[in-house]
């Protein structure tokens, strides 16, 4: 008899993971997932990317805007008797009434190698911090956020080029191979949870659109990082003569300078340590450019100063 499975997701990240276990034959009962949004202009809902791809597989989709105190979502998922409940990057805290309404538990695919980065922003937060390595670990929910006892960690190496979009890629693939290996032995009971070491944890707090304001006395490679980490969204950037501009990519330099001056007409700028060689960059309002096509209209040249300007 197929189990029945509900599944918790809501960005593209779970997409894959979601379209894996329909491929391969299992139950998913319902997913739950983020209520749609309006979009910038307020003109029209979007819906989350997992409520997209559950409803072209015909799955049952729900997306209530709370959980904690909903009786009908209670009463829906007691009712339902599933055997488990897989959870990922879903955007909600699960509440212990619920938690405790499926035979196997819930489980929660986490985008970070537990117990570092717990949290809401574990891999824009791992290269931010410039790690060398990330993973996915497959754990058990309880009531602590991201505390739970973890079966199995996997790992994968944070190239020197990887952003946000790409990483999340590899680690969303990671994740879909992987659950498929565990899955059944989770079912049967066959997998060993081990606790965390709550000593050695570090979180990953959400990303504040604040954050990725440059500091040019900071070093070219933690800016990259930030470049890096906060690609697409909300991006890293600096402001000159009042409007914003978003750096995209982005290589070290040897040249020397003052922090924030911008070295030549090629839009290199020294920081701590080092220069930066913009690649890529978006003026406010208007499309990603590379640089040289940038450079024939920017007021940028050499000698401005980046600085709070």
């Amino acid at each position: 008899m197929l189990k029945k499975i509900i599944f918790m997701g809501t960005p593209m990240f779970a997409v894959p993971i979601l379209k894996k276990l329909y491929q391969n034959g299992y139950q998913v009962s319902v997913v739950y997932t983020q209520p749609p949004k309006k979009s910038n202009r307020g003109q029209q809902l979007n819906i989350s990317p997992v409520q997209g791809i559950s409803e072209t597989l015909g799955i049952d989709v729900r997306s209530p805007s709370y959980l904690n105190g909903n009786q009908e979502e209670i009463n829906f998922i007691n009712n339902l008797n599933a055997d488990l409940a897989i959870v990922v990057a879903y955007g909600k805290i699960i509440p212990n009434e619920i938690l405790s309404l499926t035979k196997k538990g819930f489980i929660n695919i986490h985008a970070s190698l537990l117990p570092k980065w717990r949290g809401a922003a574990p891999i824009q937060r791992s290269i931010m911090n410039l790690d060398k390595e990330t993973g996915i670990s497959i754990m058990r929910i309880i009531n602590e956020l991201d505390a739970g006892p973890v079966s199995k960690n996997y790992k994968i190496s944070i190239s020197d080029n990887d952003n946000f979009l790409t990483l999340s890629e590899k680690l969303s693939s990671l994740a879909s191979e992987k659950l498929l290996e565990n899955i059944d032995d989770i079912l049967e009971d066959k997998v060993t949870f081990y606790d965390q070491n709550n000593l050695e944890a570090t979180y990953a707090k959400k990303i504040l659109k604040s954050e990725g304001k440059i500091n040019w006395n900071e070093t070219g490679e933690k800016i990259i990082g930030k470049i890096n980490g906060l690609n697409p969204f909300p991006g890293a950037w600096f402001i000159y003569n009042g409007e914003r501009y978003k750096i995209l990519k982005a290589e070290l330099g040897n040249k020397k300078g003052n922090p924030g001056i911008v070295l030549n007409d090629n839009l290199e700028v020294f920081c701590k340590f080092n220069s930066l060689k913009i690649i890529e960059i978006q003026r406010e309002g208007k499309k990603l450019q590379k640089i040289n096509e940038f450079l024939l209209g920017s007021q940028i040249k050499q000698g401005s100063n980046l600085n709070n300007a």
